[in-house]
């Protein structure tokens, strides 16, 4: 509570306050903790459905945890064209789940996105924000396999 009363502090004199809180809590949790947006919304006085609001407009924020590491596979135009759903398909078989979804030990979310901004490298993906590109099956197996055995070595 002592932490989430400095979050708060910090940005309670800030245009957008709601956001930059928000924000903080996810870079924190990895997640926005239901529990802790009810404390946001006591706090502050801010109702608890503009905060829910907020939280669910944003793509950046989740209300679910997310693993450790974060894949986020581009189905952009050019993307698309050029295997993000090879990607999608290698990436669910090697992890065993869908995108949207976290593997049972955490340790991976996937997710899909609209557009990384890195056509030239296409296909792409970014790991913790992290862009790899010019990807196909095999390059995609050596790099998850780098990050299952401790993170980005790349």
């Amino acid at each position: 509570m002592k932490e989430l009363m400095e979050v708060i502090k910090k940005h309670q004199d800030k245009s957008g306050k709601v956001f930059f809180i928000l924000e903080e809590i996810q870079k924190r949790h990895n997640y926005i903790p239901k529990d802790v947006l009810k404390s946001v919304s006591k706090e502050t006085a801010i109702p608890l459905p503009q905060l829910y609001g907020v939280a669910t407009f944003y793509t950046g924020f989740s209300l679910k945890p997310k693993g450790e590491h974060v894949i986020s596979i581009c189905h952009g135009t050019v993307c698309h064209v050029k295997g993000s759903k090879m990607l999608s398909e290698t990436l669910e078989q090697e992890l065993g789940i869908k995108e949207g979804e976290t593997t049972p030990d955490s340790k991976f979310t996937l997710q899909s996105v609209r557009c990384l901004g890195c056509c030239s490298l296409a296909p792409v993906i970014s790991i913790d924000n992290k862009i790899y590109g010019n990807l196909d099956r095999e390059k995609l197996r050596v790099l998850l396999k780098q990050y299952r055995n401790g993170g980005d070595t790349c």
